[in-house]
């Protein structure tokens, strides 16, 4: 082993310096693969990124963003708009469902062959079918949230960073404000309905025996108890357009869906 005589004239060795040297090589070289490993990460992220924004470019509507993830399934952005959008149909066909089902409640009565009878159960249906819309407004918010949780969940399990996971649950947030928006104004006018149409079996009611129908009209002794029944009347048409509008409005809320996972991805 080689040695030599410092000053005092004490033998020194460089056995000693050895490991420190080895040590400060090896973290040199972790230093080294981490930079590379970043730099790495970066340029994926990018490629992400940039793939993401082409795949949307040539989406012009929501069935063409499907093809556009089934095309490019490794692509973790495009993986989380994918469930985005499959969170936000799930919360739709539920609310239709739940929709649909409280109006179920409601069994169709022929008003002008309508005995006592037929009108009093229509009564009790019409007020059962208001208290269910209270029930299930309370349900779409439970709903809702429970999503968002699952997809912020899905979202960091990804890996993506986190300013990325926040951009994207902010976006979130805007969707489902959306579509909640649009479960009040159908929750809304179904309420606008029933309680019309609950105005109008009412009037029948109380004026049971006294009317007549001719050609299908209803025939009132009085014209101011006409008049009341035909707002009534007009009142519920009125409702149940709004709520055909508000179908074509759930195909409008797809397509500016998209258009927000388009400005997600640009810079």
């Amino acid at each position: 082993m080689a040695t030599f005589v410092d000053r005092k004239g004490k033998p020194k060795t460089t056995s000693g310096r050895l490991p420190l040297i080895l040590a400060g090589v090896f973290a040199i070289a972790c230093l080294a693969a981490l930079i590379f490993v970043g730099d790495l990460a970066r340029y994926q992220d990018a490629g992400m990124v940039e793939e993401s924004r082409t795949a949307l470019r040539n989406a012009g509507d929501p069935e063409q963003f499907e093809q556009a993830f089934k095309q490019y399934p490794a692509n973790r952005i495009l993986k989380l708009l994918a469930l985005a959008n499959a969170k936000s149909a799930e919360i739709d066909a539920a609310v239709a469902k739940m929709l649909n089902e409280v109006e179920a409640t409601v069994k169709p009565v022929n008003l002008t062959a309508a005995n006592r009878g037929d009108l009093d159960a229509l009564r009790r249906d019409l007020k059962a079918a208001e208290s269910g819309l209270a029930d299930v407004k309370s349900r779409i918010e439970a709903m809702i949230k429970a999503k968002r949780d699952e997809l912020q969940d899905s979202a960091r399990a990804l890996g993506l960073e986190t300013a990325v996971v926040a951009r994207f649950m902010a976006a979130v947030d805007e969707q489902h404000a959306e579509l909640k928006a649009l479960a009040t104004e159908a929750l809304a006018a179904r309420a606008e309905y029933f309680g019309a149409y609950d105005k109008c079996v009412a009037l029948l009611v109380r004026e049971f025996g006294s009317y007549k129908v001719t050609g299908g009209q209803f025939i009132f002794r009085v014209q101011p108890t006409a008049d009341s029944y035909n707002a009534a009347s007009m009142a519920m048409a009125a409702a149940a357009k709004r709520t055909a509008d508000l179908e074509g409005a759930r195909a409008g809320l797809k397509q500016s869906q998209l258009g927000r996972w388009k400005q997600f991805v640009e810079p």
